[in-house]
């Protein structure tokens, strides 16, 4: 099926453009559930056919397989992020201890949820093997669904059932998105989820069993060829626009927008599996079927070349050579991998090394298991080799010490039974009175101006209150846009609210466009109201800022300061994490702000 590697292949584009922050891509997030519904459909097409050919299906022959196709690249691609970590970043490695371990096990996905690690709101370097959450709950499900498909053959095989069966399941994952998801808050728990995610698997399955593959013929009449060719073309087309369209902050994608991809994808898989499809014939053109048969080692490969090729703190804006760079490197390492580890593994490689090699083990374990346990053995070494280089936190750091005493503390004693000279009267003079002076009248410039704002305007509070005396600045760490209405409703109790406001929010995520109108909405009764744009390394920054443009647009009274544009290519602002703000760059922000409410006031 070659039109099938060329979905995989537009997947795999789909998600690389996506870690890239390509303007292009937004939703490129939508190429894992693609993923998804392809495994669901080829797996559970694959235990039908054999589950026909012999009565039975072998389940210690299926997770070999699947072990040798999957596990080898992976743990290549551990072993050499962790070799890379250990000779340059060695305290990184130590802190990434957990993520290797749960990746290795394949339970990195609820590894994240349970340590409350966001996939779209964290600061500090990502980690390089954050995009195997997804292989996670993959192979969750190559290990628990060949058991409930079994059970599932024998006690009803009727298809019509086992299809009912599959859709009501993914009907149960749906309604857990939906119910699970709170609008303005990190989508990462449903994004993670097996629980939230199961749908699109189970969608493919119900695919599988309503359309195996060995049922397929080419000798259809030509409108029936017409009909399936348009209906695939219709759900590529769409899922092509959703992947430029749609965002991972928008509702949409978690009332309903995944469970729509997931059925467009099973029609145009439905379409790729036929023989008779000539959709499935452009789709399986030799440079997309070179991707998509390669396109697991592209996936695994790229993220972690990205990661750990990108600078720390970047606001140079698009580096296009960078990004050739980081794809041509991506696309080497993946091939290197299909070619030496992952097509001779799959073929027995590692049994014919044993056999040559004469290797009798006591407990007769398996050659798989070398490969599985010696990658293990050495992340471990590696990681508890770095524990004793984490930096613990000493009280005194920072702090100066008293000197030597007997260097520079010099207490005069005076001699024992010398004569205590009596004090000597000081005349003081008198002044005559003067006459007061008139004090200069002290003008705030900041009076009646009010800053909402989170660690950025934090940073920036010294040079603000300098510039702009009398300003109310409310700031607080990690606050976000849908914590602003309270902020404003108590500082409008308070009689602190200003008839000019600053609002600086976006730093820790996105937010939709309902918010922020509801906030200038209930600010349309200030004179002036100044919303700062927000740059910060993460794929929300032109989010936010494009939302604020075009939201400030609608309200006269509303303004945008492109702070984005004025630190462009001024590394030198901002510390490592990108986002806060050093001395420097705390004075050129305070500057922009205050020449927007000073060019206001003339």
């Amino acid at each position: 099926m070659p039109g099938i590697d060329g979905l995989r292949a537009l997947s795999v584009i789909a998600v690389i453009a996506y870690h890239l922050d390509l303007n292009w891509a937004p939703g490129g997030l939508i190429g894992v559930g693609i993923f998804f519904v392809l495994s669901g459909y080829l797996i559970t097409d694959q235990i039908i056919q054999r589950w026909k050919q012999d009565r039975r299906f072998d389940l210690k022959d299926f997770w070999i397989r699947r072990a040798r196709r999957l596990l080898p690249a992976m743990f290549v691609m551990l072993f050499v992020t962790a070799m890379w970590l250990l000779l340059f970043d060695r305290s990184r490695l130590a802190a990434l201890q957990g993520d290797f371990i749960s990746s290795t096990l394949y339970f990195n996905n609820w590894w994240l949820i349970f340590h409350d690690v966001s996939y779209f709101e964290s600061f500090g370097p990502p980690s390089p093997i954050g995009h195997l959450w997804s292989l996670a709950i993959e192979e969750q499900f190559y290990f628990i669904w060949p058991l409930v498909i079994i059970v599932g053959l024998r006690l009803a095989p009727q298809r019509g059932k086992l299809i009912v069966m599959c859709l009501t399941g993914a009907f149960l994952s749906a309604l857990a998105m939906a119910l699970i998801y709170q609008p303005g808050v990190d989508p990462s728990r449903v994004y993670y989820g097996t629980d939230t995610r199961a749908f699109a698997l189970l969608i493919g399955a119900a695919l599988a069993l309503a359309w195996p593959s060995q049922n397929l013929t080419d000798k259809i009449s030509r409108r029936s060829r017409y009909i399936l060719d348009f209906s695939g073309a219709i759900g590529l087309i769409t899922l092509i626009l959703m992947i430029w369209r749609t965002n991972e902050y928008g509702q949409f994608l978690y009332y309903g927008g995944l469970v729509l991809v997931s059925i467009l994808s099973a029609i145009v898989i439905a379409v790729l599996a036929h023989p008779a499809s000539r959709l499935a014939k452009i789709m399986g053109c030799k440079p997309l079927r070179w991707i998509g048969v390669r396109s697991y080692s592209i996936y695994i490969w790229h993220y972690p070349v990205i990661i750990l090729t990108n600078p720390t703190v970047d606001t140079g804006g698009f580096d296009g050579f960078r990004v050739l760079f980081q794809l041509g490197v991506s696309l080497l390492l993946a091939s290197l991998s299909w070619k030496y580890i992952e097509e001779p593994i799959r073929q027995g490689l590692l049994g014919r090394w044993c056999t040559k090699l004469s290797i009798r083990l006591q407990f007769k374990i398996r050659p798989l298991f070398i490969f599985i346990a010696v990658p293990l053995i050495i992340l471990s070494i590696s990681c508890s080799s770095n524990l004793d280089t984490k930096i613990s936190a000493d009280p005194n750091t920072g702090t100066i010490t008293n000197p030597d005493k007997n260097e520079h503390n010099v207490t005069l004693v005076p001699p024992q039974n010398a004569p205590t000279p009596a004090p000597v009267p000081v005349p003081v003079p008198v002044d005559p009175p003067k006459k007061p002076e008139p004090q200069p009248q002290v003008v705030e410039a900041g009076k009646g101006v009010t800053a909402i704002g989170d660690s950025v305007i934090l940073d920036a509070a010294p040079y603000l209150q300098e510039l702009l005396p009398g300003i109310v600045i409310d700031g607080k760490v990690g606050r976000q846009m849908s914590q602003a209405q309270e902020v404003v409703d108590k500082l409008r109790t308070k009689g602190k609210l200003g008839t000019r406001v600053i609002i600086n929010l976006g730093t820790n995520g996105a937010f939709n466009s309902n918010q922020l109108r509801k906030l200038l909405i209930s600010l349309e009764d200030v004179q002036q109201v100044v919303l700062v744009n927000t740059r910060v390394p993460k794929k929300w920054q032109n989010t936010v800022n494009t939302l604020l443009k075009k939201v400030a647009l609608e309200f006269p009274n509303a303004m945008v300061v492109d702070w984005h544009s004025s630190s462009e290519g001024k590394d030198s602002y901002f510390y490592e994490d990108g986002v806060h703000l050093k001395r420097e760059g705390a004075k050129s922000y305070a500057a922009l702000v205050a020449k927007a409410i000073q060019k206001e006031n003339q």
